[in-house]
C-alpha cells in the first residue's frame, strides 16, 4: 500500500511497466502508474540496479504511453528525504510545483509503518510534487543527455 496526499492504493492494482534484462530473462524494474484527467502519476518506481539507466528507461516509456493517451504532463510525489530520487527526477527534466507540508504526517494515520526519520536522518513529514510537461512531437527530455543501462532494459 502505497499513501500519498491522503489517499491509500494498492499499488498491485495500479498499471505497471517492467523493465527486464532480456540476455538474463530477468526483471530489473518497476513503474506504476495511473492515467487520469490528461496527466500520467508515477506512483512507484524501482531499479534493481541503481544509476544503470533502468529508471531512465522505465520514465521514457511511461512518458511515451501518456503522451500516446492525450497527457499532458507526468507527475508524481516523493517525501521530503528522498534527495536521490528529486536529483534523479530534476535531472530528467522534473519541476518542483508543490510542497504538501506535513502530508506525510498525515499519511501516517493510514499507514502507522511510515518512520519519523529516514535512514539519512532526515525527518519524515512533507510530500513534494514534481512534474514534467509533456510536450508533443518533441524530443523527450528525459532521454537527452542521460547515461545508458549496462545492460539496456526492455520496457513492456
Amino acid at each position: 500500500m502505497v499513501v500519498t496526499q491522503c489517499r491509500a492504493r494498492d499499488v498491485a492494482s495500479l498499471r505497471a511497466l517492467v523493465a527486464l534484462d532480456e540476455s538474463q530473462m530477468q526483471r530489473v524494474g518497476l513503474l506504476t502508474y495511473e492515467l487520469a484527467g490528461g496527466a500520467c502519476e508515477v506512483v512507484t518506481i524501482d531499479a534493481l540496479w541503481p544509476r544503470s539507466g533502468i529508471g531512465t528507461a522505465l520514465l521514457n516509456r511511461a512518458s511515451e504511453l501518456a503522451r500516446d493517451a492525450g497527457a499532458t504532463r507526468v507527475w508524481l510525489i516523493t517525501t521530503n528525504d528522498n534527495l536521490n530520487a528529486i536529483n534523479f527526477y530534476e535531472r530528467r527534466g522534473f519541476r518542483l510545483i508543490a510542497v504538501h507540508r506535513g502530508a506525510v504526517d498525515q499519511a501516517r494515520l493510514l499507514k502507522a509503518s511510515i518512520p519519523l526519520v529516514a535512514e539519512n536522518g532526515i525527518e519524515l513529514h512533507d510530500e513534494l510534487e514534481l512534474e514534467l510537461v509533456l510536450v508533443p512531437d518533441v524530443e523527450d527530455p528525459i532521454s537527452s543527455g542521460t547515461p545508458r543501462a549496462r545492460v539496456p532494459p526492455s520496457v513492456t
